[in-house]
C-alpha cells in the first residue's frame, strides 16, 4: 500500500529571500546626489559600503534585533558595573561600520565632498542596522562640540579613529571612542532650559560635579556623553566619561533601559549622576549654544535615516511585486499597483535629493555664508518633513505585501517600528517648526538663503513656479505659531522640488506633477493623470 505524503500543496508564486543588495548601484538617485553635491571622489569607498550594508549588515542586523542589549547593573559580588551587554553582531556591525568613516570620514579626510560622502554612508547604514545609526550619528556630531575645548583634544581624536573598541576601559587604554548625548529630563523635555541637573565647579579649572537625572540617555554604553546641566553661571554643556582621569569608575548609574516600540538592536537608559566627574565645554551659561551644532548633525542624520528607510522599504515592495502574481498577471504588471510603486519611488527620491543636498550645504558652510544659512534653516525643514513622510510610507510598502508585510519573518515590521523614531529624536515636529520661525525672526541671512535657494529653480516648471509664488506669499506674510506647520510644509515641498529640477533629475517634472500640482492627493497611489509611472519604475527597478 503506498504510503500517504501529506504534502497538501507546493510553494509557488511567492518570491525568493530578498537580497543580498548592491545599495549603491542600485541606488540612481544616490549616485547622482552625492556626484551633484560634490563628494564624487568618495565614489569607491561607496561602492564598497553599499555592497557590504546590502549584504553582511544586513544579516548582522537580523541577530542584533532578535537579541536586545540588556543592563548588567552589578558583578555577582555587589560592584557596580552599569554595562550594557549586546549580541556579538552588534559590535561587528559597529567595527565595520566606524573602519568605513560611518562616524568619522568628514572629520579624518576634511576635504571638499568628505561631509556628502559621510551623509551617503549613514544613508546606506541606516537601511541596514538602523540601531547603531544612534551612537554612530552622534559620535560624529560630537567632534565640533569637543574641538572647542584644547583640553579634550584626545577626546576629539579617538572619536575620529577608524577603529572601534567596545571595551569599557579608561579613554587612555582605548583605540578608539564612541559618544554618547543627554539632554532630555523628565521634567523639560525639549524645553532643555528647564533641566535641574546641578554642575558645581571643582577648584581646578572646567571641572565639576555633577547631580541630577536623565530620563532619555541615548547609547549608554559609549565612553562618554554631551550633556545639559545647570552650572552658576546658568544652562552650560559637559563632556562626562564613564571613567575619571584618575582611572576610577564615574558615578553615572544606569537605572533602567527604556523599553521602546523600535531600535531594538540600539539601547537607550535613564541614568543619575550622583556627583560624576564632568568637564566643561564652552562657557557657563552657553550649554545650548555649544551644542547646537551637534544638533543640527544629528538633524541631519534623522532626514537621512529616514530617507535610507523609505528607500529599502520601497526595495522590499519592488521585490515582491516583481515576483508575485495575482489575478492572472504579475503584481508589477497590475496598473494600480504600478502606480503605488511609482509614488513610493517618486516620495523616495526627493527625500533622498533633498537630504544630500542639505549634506551638500553643510559641506560647503565652512567657506560660503549662503551655504551655511541655507544649512540652517533647511536642516529643521527637511528633518521635520521627511522623517514625518517615513511612516506612512512603510506602512504603504507593507500593503504592497499583504499580509505577509506584517510578519516578522520579512524585513518590513522592524522598518515600520524605526519609521516614527526620527520625527521624535532631535526634536519633535513642533520643535522644527519652532525653530524655523525661530531662524526667520532672528537670522535674517536664513530666510534671504531659503529665498535665493529656492528662486534658482523657477522657469523650469510651471507647477513649481505656481507653488513658488504662493509659497513666497505666504513666507513674506509670516506665519504665526499655530500656522507654522503649514508654511513648513511649504517649504519643505518646494525645498524637494527645488533640488530635484536644479539638479536635472529624470523624475522631477513627475513629482512636481504629484506634490505641487492642483489634483495632489492625500494618499499613496493616487497619481494625477499624466504622470509617467513607468519611467518611475524603470529607474527604480532592482535587478534580482
Amino acid at each position: 500500500m503506498k504510503q500517504a505524503t501529506f504534502a497538501t500543496h507546493d510553494v509557488h508564486n511567492q518570491p525568493p529571500p530578498p537580497g543580498p543588495f548592491d545599495l549603491w548601484k542600485d541606488d540612481a538617485g544616490l549616485r547622482e546626489a552625492v556626484a551633484r553635491e560634490g563628494g564624487d571622489a568618495f565614489a569607491a569607498r561607496l561602492a564598497g559600503y553599499g555592497a557590504l550594508a546590502g549584504g553582511e549588515l544586513l544579516h548582522l542586523a537580523d541577530d542584533a534585533h532578535r537579541d536586545r542589549p540588556r543592563l548588567k547593573t552589578h558583578d555577582a559580588y555587589g560592584r557596580r558595573l552599569d554595562r550594557v551587554e549586546f549580541n556579538a553582531a552588534w559590535h561587528d556591525v559597529m567595527g565595520k561600520a566606524i573602519a568605513h568613516g560611518v562616524a568619522a570620514l568628514s572629520w579624518a579626510q576634511p576635504q571638499p565632498g568628505a561631509h556628502v560622502a559621510r551623509a551617503a554612508l549613514s544613508y546606506l547604514h541606516y537601511q541596514a542596522e538602523p540601531g547603531s545609526s544612534c551612537p554612530l550619528t552622534m559620535t560624529h556630531a560630537a567632534v565640533p562640540v569637543l574641538r572647542q575645548a584644547p583640553a579634550l583634544r584626545e577626546w576629539a581624536d579617538k572619536a575620529c579613529a577608524f577603529d572601534y573598541d567596545g571595551r569599557d576601559l579608561p579613554l587612555a587604554h582605548k583605540r578608539g571612542a564612541t559618544l554618547g548625548m543627554g539632554m532630555t529630563e523628565k521634567q523639560g523635555g525639549s524645553d532643555v532650559r528647564a533641566n535641574t541637573t546641578r554642575a558645581m565647579p571643582l577648584a581646578a579649572e572646567g571641572e565639576y560635579l555633577l547631580v541630577g537625572h536623565k530620563w532619555f540617555f541615548s547609547a549608554p554604553m559609549s565612553d562618554a556623553f554631551l550633556v545639559l546641566a545647570q552650572a552658576p553661571g546658568g544652562l552650560s554643556c559637559f563632556l562626562l566619561p564613564r571613567w575619571q582621569p584618575d582611572g576610577a569608575k564615574n558615578a553615572l548609574r544606569l537605572m533602567r533601559l527604556k523599553d521602546k516600540l523600535g531600535d531594538w538592536s540600539n539601547a537607550s537608559s535613564e541614568v543619575e549622576f550622583e556627583n560624576a566627574w564632568a568637564y566643561r565645554v564652552g562657557a557657563e551659561g552657553r550649554g545650548v549654544a555649544t551644542i547646537l551644532e551637534m544638533v543640527m548633525l544629528t538633524r541631519l542624520d534623522c532626514m537621512l535615516g529616514s530617507a535610507g528607510l523609505m528607500r529599502m522599504a520601497l526595495r522590499q515592495a519592488l521585490h515582491h511585486a516583481r515576483h508575485r502574481s495575482a489575478f492572472g498577471k504579475p503584481l508589477l504588471g497590475q496598473p494600480l499597483m504600478r502606480s503605488v510603486l511609482a509614488d513610493l519611488a517618486l516620495e523616495s527620491e526627493a527625500a533622498t535629493a533633498l537630504a544630500l543636498r542639505v549634506a551638500g550645504a553643510v559641506d560647503r558652510a565652512p567657506h560660503d555664508p549662503h551655504e551655511a544659512a541655507l544649512a540652517r534653516i533647511a536642516t529643521a525643514i527637511g528633518k521635520y518633513w521627511i522623517c514625518k513622510r517615513a511612516p506612512g510610507l512603510v506602512n504603504e510598502a507593507q500593503e504592497c505585501l499583504g499580509g505577509i508585510g506584517y510578519i516578522e519573518d520579512t524585513l518590513l515590521p522592524r522598518l515600520y517600528r524605526q519609521a516614527p523614531l526620527n520625527s521624535i529624536w532631535e526634536g519633535c515636529g513642533n520643535i522644527q517648526c519652532l525653530d524655523v520661525l525661530r531662524a526667520l525672526a532672528r537670522e535674517p541671512a536664513t530666510g534671504v538663503a531659503l529665498r535665493h535657494e529656492l528662486q534658482a529653480a523657477a522657469g523650469i516648471d510651471a507647477r513649481f513656479d505656481a507653488a513658488l509664488h504662493a509659497g513666497m506669499a505666504l513666507l513674506e506674510a509670516g506665519a504665526d505659531e499655530a500656522g507654522a506647520r503649514a508654511l513648513v510644509e511649504r517649504l519643505a515641498l518646494l525645498l524637494q522640488g527645488a533640488a530635484l529640477l536644479r539638479g536635472g533629475h529624470p523624475l522631477a517634472g513627475a513629482w512636481c506633477g504629484a506634490r505641487l500640482g492642483d489634483a495632489r492627493a492625500a494618499t499613496y497611489g493616487a497619481l494625477p493623470a499624466g504622470i509617467d509611472a513607468d519611467a518611475a519604475l524603470t529607474r527604480a527597478y532592482l535587478p534580482g
